[in-house]
């Protein structure tokens, strides 16, 4: 059986360099916001790992930034305070900025989304081809929260991961895990611990 973490580097290409607990924490995050919602309603949400200054160049903020002025150590991925507000500030529209060692840099970003060579499956929205947008531009990581509360991973504008919350709660397995095509279950018992 593998380990958690080698899961979560086998999800992204090697040349990314991307934090495998940060992923962890902020996959672990999307999952919990694709299965409580909030209020009654299932929201959806995205989440840029890594390659924080790049992606703050291709996204812009439509609102006032929420986080913009706190200091870091209030917006930690880990922290039990910035994951309910971050919770709270998902169901506002745009996207979470997320750097390599697990800070919440911004929120409500908007993506400037360029479909050229991006190749999605029919029925994902612009959330998606967002995500699938970024990682492609950028050296980054996207993990998307859809409304139908499936969580999708995205890495160099494909997406390389799809977990269904229910399978990772019920089941005990960490969940479905699309990587070259293939569909995989890997038990991962260490991460099914959420509350």
């Amino acid at each position: 059986m593998k380990m958690p973490d080698d899961l979560f580097c086998e999800v992204c290409s090697e040349k990314r360099g991307i934090n495998p607990e940060t992923l962890k924490q902020v996959m672990i995050l999307a999952v919990e916001i694709a299965r409580e919602g909030r209020e009654g309603r299932r929201i959806g949400t995205m989440f840029i790992v890594s390659d924080t200054d790049e992606v703050l160049k291709h996204s812009r903020n439509l609102i006032l930034d929420p986080l913009l002025g706190h200091p870091d150590h209030l917006k930690r991925i880990e922290d039990p305070n910035a994951r309910e507000t971050i919770k709270e500030l998902a169901q506002l529209d745009g996207a979470f900025i997320v750097s390599d060692d697990g800070v919440v840099v911004s929120a409500c970003r908007y993506v400037d989304a360029f479909s050229e060579g991006i190749n999605l499956p029919l029925g994902l929205g612009s959330r998606h081809m967002a995500a699938a947008s970024i990682t492609k531009q950028t050296q980054s990581v996207a993990v998307v929260v859809s409304e139908s509360s499936v969580v999708r991973v995205f890495d160099d504008g494909e997406i390389v991961s799809e977990i269904i919350p229910e399978l990772w709660m019920f089941k005990r397995y960490g969940s479905h895990w699309a990587v070259d095509g293939k569909k995989l279950e890997e038990e991962i018992s260490a991460v099914t611990d959420l509350p």
